[in-house]
């Protein structure tokens, strides 16, 4: 990765801090792009601490995805000041919390994990474009197989179920990322999503666990999660390995080709989300 520029949004922890850490060691340029400047600055100092890496090397940006004014200042700048762009990775998310809105009025889950990244990526695109061949990365999960797409309520207001919300934005992620791929077929920039697995994070902190089945809960999780180094493989290996050179619209587990439940891949749905998500957003292509 020597040479080339990532960008990885929710970096400061977790899977994202882990994926940061990984592309440093094989030589690459990090952006970190999160919400919490003084955490993600706090993760910076442990990833150059441990990869010896320099200033220049591991960047901290703010971004906030629940703020689509954050969204577009983070690109005006990214266009400005970086002269290549070579990966994207839109790793951060929400996971189950209460019902919140972002600060344009969507609901969190959906707001984040979809429309932040989706107007993210529409806006970098010229920028990943020019430096093709560019790569995009998009975590998902497995527990889109429990959601759907509801055109009515998108934005949860007749109904919402936090576990819900949020299996309907990784289904969101795969629609997103059939959708851009068949848009950026011959452009040379490629993008496919990855499920992690289960990963010890901090992501399910709006999960609920009775106090006296923590300890009981925290040991199974240490001996049945993942690590987040583990978590992070599947995206690294999608940011930098040439076994994918040129994959389009897939999504993988464990660094291997993941089948897909049709509803995932569904293409006149996954239109029908782009359409609305530009409008949601306010873009217009």
């Amino acid at each position: 990765m020597r040479g080339k520029t990532v960008i990885v949004t929710g970096a400061n922890s977790g899977i994202g801090k882990a994926t940061a850490a990984a592309i440093v060691k094989l030589q690459g340029r990090v952006i970190m792009a999160c919400r919490n400047q003084a955490r993600a600055e706090e993760a910076a100092r442990d990833i150059r601490q441990e990869t010896g890496a320099d200033g220049g090397q591991v960047v901290v940006k703010q971004l906030d995805l629940a703020s689509l004014e954050s969204v577009r200042s983070f690109c005006e700048n990214i266009i400005k000041e970086e002269p290549r762009l070579d990966v994207l990775i839109n790793n951060a998310g929400l996971y189950q919390c209460p019902y919140t809105r972002t600060e344009d009025g969507f609901e969190m889950q959906f707001g984040v994990n979809h429309l932040g990244h989706f107007l993210l990526t529409n806006l970098l695109l010229d920028l990943l474009k020019r430096s093709a061949p560019s790569r995009i990365v998009v975590v998902s999960s497995k527990l889109y197989k429990h959601g759907d797409i509801n055109f009515e309520d998108l934005n949860s207001e007749q109904f919402y179920d936090k576990a819900f919300a949020y299996s309907r934005s990784k289904l969101a992620n795969l629609l997103f990322t059939c959708e851009l791929a068949r848009r950026l077929e011959g452009s040379g920039v490629t993008v496919n999503a990855l499920t992690p697995g289960i990963v010890r994070t901090n992501l399910g902190r709006h999960v609920h666990i009775p106090v006296l089945a923590k300890p009981l809960f925290n040991l199974l999780s240490w001996g049945l999660f993942k690590s987040p180094e583990d978590g992070a493989q599947t995206s690294v290996y999608l940011a930098s390995s040439p076994d994918v050179d040129g994959a389009q619209g897939k999504c993988f587990a464990d660094c291997k080709p993941l089948d897909l439940l049709g509803k995932a891949t569904d293409q006149e749905v996954a239109s029908k989300l782009w359409d609305i998500s530009e409008v949601m957003v306010g873009i217009t292509t």
